[in-house]
């Protein structure tokens, strides 16, 4: 299992496409959104406790008028404040799919819409896990590692055969999350125009995420697919996919709008703006994604009473986002699976640099 791992990680070069360029001030809207989704909605303001639908740069949606007073040519950054990165040729989603396949070639299973329900330990080792089928029946699995990347929350929840104390349940029950829902439209055409140096294809705007910074719209974020890569529309020359990102609470009056309801709505809040024509709209479809976003308040400052109970089950390493309840982008979240799986093949116990990932300040904009 281990050497199948190991191999994944050299995959990601196979599937990437080109370059794709972000400039400094993508970088500060990027440090704006980080802090606004950290805080309660009491703290931004939200009308509906939707920590990211404002922001607090008064810069209107076309911020690439900006960008040659903001770009910094050739010097190189830390973190995650790149002015380039590399993007797999059909979205993230291509990369598990390969990593899938190489497991499946190799002799590994992969289970999919098979939750976890129970974690079993017996001497401070995870044995077996209890998996629900998509038929409703439950199994037992055994277990030689466990690698979570449940949210905490959910993870301690699911802990049977030892006694998990009093605090570390509540601090974990009481962990905050923003959850997310997009609207992805297919367009005939935007009704913005390229007004960059930028050379695109028929003067479409070179962005690949906007931070709409309107204070009437409760849109959050705004992403254009045909620019992070082609290959990702069907047909790039005639119509442009774009996703409308929105930031709520599971459960809230945002959250419970119909699809129907809610498309209309975002659809509106672009036309309002003089992003797109209503009539141009092709087709859509609404996503909801519970846990988006582990946000940083409440009992999350108590958060290393749950890592050191946890911590001391041997063969359990918490990855990914939820899984350190780490705002983390998709870069560092497999870094902390490598990270495990390197400390597993070593023998090494040692849970601290799987923790440690990302942890630097400057990445983390906390300034």
């Amino acid at each position: 299992m281990v050497g199948i791992l190991q191999k994944a990680r050299n995959i990601v070069g196979k599937l990437l496409h080109q370059p794709v360029r972000q400039t400094a001030l993508q970088n500060v809207l990027r440090r704006l959104h980080r802090k606004s989704l950290g805080r309660t909605p009491l703290e931004t303001g939200s009308r509906l406790g939707c920590t990211a639908s404002k922001r607090t740069v008064g810069i209107r949606h076309t911020q690439r008028h900006a960008q040659k007073k903001f770009l910094q040519k050739g010097k190189p950054q830390r973190g995650g404040n790149l002015e380039q990165f590399v993007y797999p040729k059909l979205g993230p989603g291509q990369l598990w799919e390969t990593v899938a396949g190489e497991v499946s070639e190799k002799g590994g299973e992969v289970i999919t819409e098979t939750p976890v329900k129970e974690i079993h330990i017996e001497r401070n080792r995870v044995t077996s896990v209890t998996v629900e089928t998509p038929s409703g029946e439950r199994r037992e699995v055994p277990c030689d590692y466990f690698l979570s990347s449940l949210p905490l929350k959910d993870l301690i929840r699911s802990i049977r055969g030892i006694d998990v104390p009093d605090d570390v349940k509540r601090i974990a029950e009481e962990l905050p999350y923003r959850d997310f829902i997009t609207v992805g439209l297919l367009m005939k055409k935007l009704s913005i125009k390229n007004r960059t140096k930028i050379k695109t294809f028929a003067d479409r705007i070179p962005d690949t995420w906007i931070y709409i910074q309107e204070r009437d719209v409760r849109i959050g974020r705004l992403q254009i697919f045909n620019n992070w890569s082609p290959y990702l529309v069907k047909d790039y020359e005639n119509t442009i996919w774009i996703g409308l990102e929105y930031f709520c609470t599971e459960g809230d009056d945002f959250w419970e709008m119909p699809d129907k309801d809610f498309t209309q709505m975002a659809i509106g809040e672009l036309a309002q703006i003089g992003i797109i024509d209503p009539d141009d709209v092709l087709d859509s479809v609404r996503i909801k994604v519970k846990k988006a976003y582990p946000s940083y308040f409440g009992s999350y400052y108590e958060l290393d009473k749950v890592k050191d109970f946890l911590n001391k089950i041997e063969n359990l390493w918490c990855i990914g986002r939820n899984g350190q309840h780490r705002y983390n982008n998709m870069d560092h979240s497999m870094m902390t699976a490598m990270v495990a799986v390197d400390h597993i093949a070593t023998g090494n116990n040692d849970k601290s640099e799987v923790w440690s990932v990302n942890t630097e300040e400057e990445y983390h904009e906390s300034k």
